[in-house]
């Protein structure tokens, strides 16, 4: 199984920041604007259309408001199995994001590293790159 593992620093405060990743219907106007360009909530899932066209449903596992961590799994896409986390620290000058993606097949890690290299990127630029 391959991993990739994106860790964003921000200027935002922690708290801002779990805020936005919390709210998991807002991607696209919060957390990633322009890498999503749509979210829409279902029951326990969210629809996700990225900037590229594809969509996913992304169900969520678990939104752990003591650990700032949300985590979800997707259905369809290039991945025959797809986990993530984003959990979110405090530190001195901001936050740090640590997003961690496992998914098969290893052949993938390409496409989702750059993938979330585009992510980690329009974050910065929403909640201020340091």
């Amino acid at each position: 199984m391959a991993s990739v593992i994106k860790k964003i620093s921000v200027r935002a405060s922690a708290d801002s920041v779990w805020d936005a990743v919390r709210d998991i219907g807002a991607l696209h106007a919060r957390l990633v604007p322009g890498f999503v360009i749509d979210t829409k909530l279902e029951p326990t899932a969210r629809l996700v259309t990225f900037a590229n066209g594809l969509q996913i449903r992304e169900p969520i596992v678990s939104c752990d408001e003591v650990e700032r961590r949300l985590v979800w799994t997707a259905e369809g896409g290039r991945t025959r199995h797809y986990n993530a986390s984003l959990q979110v620290y405090s530190d001195e000058e901001g936050a740090t994001i640590v997003w961690i993606a496992d998914f098969l097949p290893d052949e993938a890690e390409n496409v989702i590293g750059t993938a979330m290299a585009a992510g980690a990127a329009a974050m910065q630029c929403a909640l201020g790159a340091r």
